[in-house]
C-alpha cells in the first residue's frame, strides 16, 4: 500500500518536492519496494514498511548489511544513497528482467568474489534477513551447530508452532536434526555468503550480469549457497560451473550426497514465507536424504 504520508516521508528525506513518478515493485512481509523517477530522471528504490516495526527491522539489518559490502570493496550491489533505518534509499540498477545468455564467467566471477572472503567462524557481527525473517547469526566455530541450531531448527521450529506440517514429516526432520552431525561437514572453511542467492535476487542487464540485491549475509559454508542456486535454476550452476568453481573453492568431493540437506532448508524457508505448497518439494527432498 503506498499512500500520502509515506510520499511525504520520502520527499523530506530527499530534500524534493515533487517526484515525476513512482511504481510499486512488491509488496511481501509487510515491506514496500518502490521505484521513483525524479524531475531529473533520476531512479531510486525506495523500502519501507507499510506498519511501524517492532522487534527486528529487516530494513536496518539490509542497511547494515549494505555498508558491510561496501566497506570491504563489494562493489555490485545497490549503492546507498541515504542512510534511515525506515526508508532504504538506494540506487535503481537497470535490468530488463529477460532470461539471460550470459557465459558463466559472468556469475562465476563475483560469486568467487564474495565466497573468497573468509572469517575463522561461522555467523555475523549482527542478525540479518532472508525475506523479512531475522536470521540469528551468533558466532559458532562448528559449521554443524551453527546450521543445524541457528537455520535448519529456527526454521523447522517456526514452522512447527504454525501446525503447517504433518506429524509424520515432522519426526523425520526431528530424525535428520539428530543425525545431521554425521552428514555434513563439521568444520569446512567459514566463508562470506549473500545469504539470499537466488535467481529472483540477481539482475541482468542486455544479458549480462548487473548486480545483486537483497543481501542477508553471514560467514557460513560456501556450499550452502551453491545448494541453493542450484535447487532454484539448475541451468545457472551445472556441472560444468561447479567444475569451473571448484578451481578456485572447494567443493567436497561428497557434496551431491548431502546437497538435498542444505536445500530442504531452503524449501522449509518458502513454505513458512510463502505458502504450503513448497511441503511437496521439501518431502521429496527430504526422501533423497537417507536416514
Amino acid at each position: 500500500m503506498i499512500n500520502k504520508k509515506n510520499i511525504n516521508q520520502i520527499l523530506l528525506l530527499l530534500n524534493i518536492n515533487t517526484i515525476k513518478r513512482y511504481e510499486l515493485l512488491s509488496s511481501s512481509f509487510d515491506i514496500n519496494c518502490l521505484k521513483i523517477e525524479l524531475e531529473n530522471a533520476d531512479k531510486l528504490i525506495v523500502k519501507y514498511y507499510n506498519n511501524k516495526k517492532q522487534g527486528f527491522n529487516a530494513i536496518e539489518s539490509e542497511l547494515k548489511n549494505l555498508i558491510f559490502l561496501k566497506n570491504i570493496n563489494l562493489n555490485f550491489f545497490p549503492e546507498i544513497k541515504l542512510e534511515n533505518k525506515d526508508y532504504l534509499i538506494l540506487e535503481y540498477i537497470n535490468n530488463d528482467n529477460k532470461k539471460p545468455i550470459f557465459t558463466k564467467k559472468d556469475l562465476l566471477t563475483p560469486i568467487i568474489e564474495i565466497h573468497s572472503i573468509k572469517h575463522n567462524q561461522f555467523g555475523f557481527d549482527f542478525n540479518t534477513q532472508i525475506g523479512g525473517l531475522e536470521k540469528i547469526n551468533t558466532y559458532k566455530k562448528n559449521w554443524v551447530e551453527f546450521f543445524r541450531d541457528q537455520r535448519l531448527y529456527y526454521i523447522f521450529n517456526l514452522i512447527n508452532k504454525k501446525n503447517l506440517i504433518d506429524l509424520s514429516f515432522a519426526n523425520k526432520i526431528e530424525i535428520l536434526l539428530n543425525k545431521i552431525d554425521l552428514m555434513i561437514p563439521s568444520n569446512p572453511q567459514p566463508c562470506l555468503l549473500h545469504g539470499d542467492l537466488w535467481e529472483g535476487n540477481i539482475l541482468f542487464n542486455n544479458g549480462k550480469f548487473s548486480s545483486f540485491i537483497d543481501p542477508g549475509s553471514f560467514f557460513g559454508h560456501n556450499e550452502l549457497e551453491v545448494a541453493y542456486l542450484r535447487w532454484f535454476n539448475p541451468s545457472f550452476i551445472d556441472a560444468d560451473f561447479l567444475d569451473k568453481y571448484r578451481n578456485f573453492i572447494e567443493i567436497h568431493k561428497d557434496y551431491l550426497k548431502y546437497e538435498p540437506i542444505y536445500q530442504l532448508y531452503y524449501s522449509l524457508l518458502n513454505v513458512y514465507l510463502w505458502d504450503k505448497s513448497y511441503i511437496k518439494d521439501s518431502k521429496n527432498l527430504l526422501k533423497k536424504i537417507k536416514l
